[in-house]
């Protein structure tokens, strides 16, 4: 027997699924956390930051600042940011390196 609660949940995860893509597609927090992580394990070095995340046809696409060469003062470091894809349920289909800069430069 259904209860009016058990409708109600049922509505919202209807609701939810509508807002992130449907069933299939992780949300775009998940997506996030995925795309930066599984580039991490790739490269062996942490992500600094996600700049950029996107849903595609086929998934996300996510922009990783990583830090590539470490230095001192820590405004002379070599950053460097990746493209990550990601299939809807958020594994790593590919990345590519799109930029390197010196971590104090700004973007004009």
């Amino acid at each position: 027997m259904a209860t009016e609660e058990n409708t109600d949940r049922k509505e919202t995860d209807r609701k939810e699924e509508a807002h992130h893509g449907g069933p299939d597609r992780i949300a775009a927090p998940t997506a996030m956390r995925h795309a930066a992580g599984q580039l991490a394990q790739m490269l062996q070095c942490e992500p600094a930051s996600v700049s950029a995340l996107k849903a595609t046809d086929d998934g996300w696409s996510a922009d990783v600042e990583v830090v590539e060469i470490e230095r001192v003062p820590d405004t002379a470091s070599v950053m460097a940011s990746y493209r990550v894809y990601l299939d809807a349920q958020g594994q790593l289909l590919g990345y590519e390196r799109t930029r390197r800069y010196g971590r104090g430069q700004i973007d004009r």
